[in-house]
């Protein structure tokens, strides 16, 4: 921890018959410190410095001796390599996804902060060094490819010193790069505040390492572009004759579909994300023959590529979403979910490390693998104009179905979210046209309850 003084005394230069005669002393405190010169201008030059700094009041470091301003000076590297660091120190602690979105927010604010654009590789080559290799730490001992070794040299050399991002134009102009994706267009809202939110993150770490005097992202006017509302569109979302119609389509097209029927049904009927699903084990279902069952969502297994994993696998080994580690979601589950599941179970078994859905040699299941299957059954149970649609586009919607169905058969909204896994306050946000088509039962539950006809 540095420790800083305003308590600075400094004493004539003086004469010694040694190889650098000239002699500057001062104290910072109460301990005394001292340089040598060559010749007397260079004395006076360092003299003048110190005093200069006294003067305007700047704290000075005890145990070097320096003024704030020059400790700063001697610390400072540039953001290129401060951004590594930041790496470094985040990666230990971090899963394989948000290994993969701290270099993403990385590589995207690092080419804005460089001294000058003459010399820069082209976009797809600038991506692909960052992200790939400067940014990973995996891959921080593997020399990388004579024409990426290239791009990384440039960034060596033109990245601006991290002290720079004092000047708040600076650091503007990083948050303009955070916009943009690679292809010019404007990034969707919630990825502009998650690389915000990182930036500013290493911002302040640059601020503990004593890289700067504080953080200066917080007092730049800056408003990311205007965008639409985060609300789910109502287009994308099955009804449940709908949904009962692809998951036929699932299970009619092949084997492969009969052995993730019951996959996509954890999605439509309990609202879990597919990487829960994959996670999901015998021993946290409740399938009694009849009546509602349970299951309690305690484990995801999302794909974050083998480049960010520590075990070089594709997935990750984590505790639910925004959840503590050992958090477990109760959510129950109807009967038509239940049959299937003890189905599955009848038919394919289980895992050896007993969880519920694997590939037929025992596997993780595949986000391209069940991609393929349900791109095949919207083709068997959707018509022409609904396939060209974006109704059911991706697998995730059948989870988006789920909580509309809760929803629009009344079921309290804090109910909703406790099962869904998530906050009140998402819920609200994404699902408010689903709230909003409430409006008229509500208004006639509050009618009949002043006790007057709606």
């Amino acid at each position: 921890m540095t420790e800083w003084s305003y308590t600075v005394r400094i004493w004539a230069i003086r004469k010694r018959d040694y190889r650098k005669p000239y002699q500057l002393r001062w104290r910072v405190g109460v301990r005394p410190h001292s340089e040598s010169f060559l010749t007397l201008g260079l004395a006076e030059s360092r003299r003048a410095q110190l005093i200069t700094a006294a003067r305007e009041g700047e704290p000075f470091d005890v145990d070097s001796g320096l003024p704030k301003s020059l400790v700063s000076k001697e610390r400072d590297i540039s953001w290129y390599e401060h951004a590594r660091r930041y790496i470094e120190m985040k990666w230990p602690h971090s899963p394989g996804s948000t290994r993969r979105t701290l270099a993403e927010a990385m590589a995207t604010v690092t080419p804005a902060l460089v001294k000058d654009t003459k010399g820069m590789p082209d976009v797809q080559a600038v991506r692909t060094a960052l992200y790939g290799w400067a940014f990973n730490m995996n891959r921080r001992e593997e020399e990388p490819p004579a024409e990426l070794a290239k791009v990384l040299a440039w960034f060596e050399r033109k990245s601006l010193p991290t002290s720079a991002l004092a000047d708040r134009m600076k650091v503007r102009a990083a948050l303009d790069a955070l916009t943009e994706k690679l292809d010019g267009k404007t990034a969707a809202a919630s990825t502009i505040r998650r690389k915000r939110a990182i930036f500013h993150n290493a911002l302040g770490y640059a601020v503990e390492a004593g890289l700067l005097s504080d953080n200066p992202l917080p007092n730049v006017q800056w408003k990311a572009p205007e965008q639409v509302a985060e609300e789910l569109d109502p287009a994308c979302v099955p009804d449940p004759g709908q949904a009962a119609k692809l998951l036929e389509g699932v299970r009619d097209q092949s084997a492969r579909g009969r052995r993730l029927v019951a996959f996509f049904g954890c999605m439509y009927y309990a609202a879990a994300r597919p990487a829960e699903v994959i996670g999901l084990r015998l021993q946290d279902c409740d399938l009694p023959r009849r009546g509602w069952g349970t299951l309690r969502l305690r484990e995801t297994r999302p794909r974050s590529g083998s480049a960010w994993t520590d075990s070089r696998e594709p997935h990750d080994k984590r505790g639910l979403k925004h959840r503590p580690r050992k958090a477990v979601r109760t959510v129950p589950i109807p009967p038509e979910l239940v049959a299937l599941l003890r189905w599955h179970v009848t038919a394919y078994g289980v895992a050896p490390d007993g969880r519920l859905f694997s590939t037929q040699r025992g596997g993780l299941i595949q986000d391209t693998g069940y991609g393929e299957v349900w791109a095949e059954a919207r083709s068997r149970a959707l018509t022409p104009a609904q396939r060209a649609s974006a109704l059911a586009k991706r697998p995730y919607d059948l989870r988006h179905a789920a909580v509309s169905t809760w929803l629009s058969s009344g079921v309290e909204p804090q109910l909703v979210a406790k099962r869904a896994g998530h906050s009140v306050a998402v819920l609200f946000r994404v699902y408010a046209k689903f709230l909003s088509d409430g409006d008229e039962a509500a208004n006639a539950k509050i009618s009949a309850r002043l006790g007057r006809p709606a």
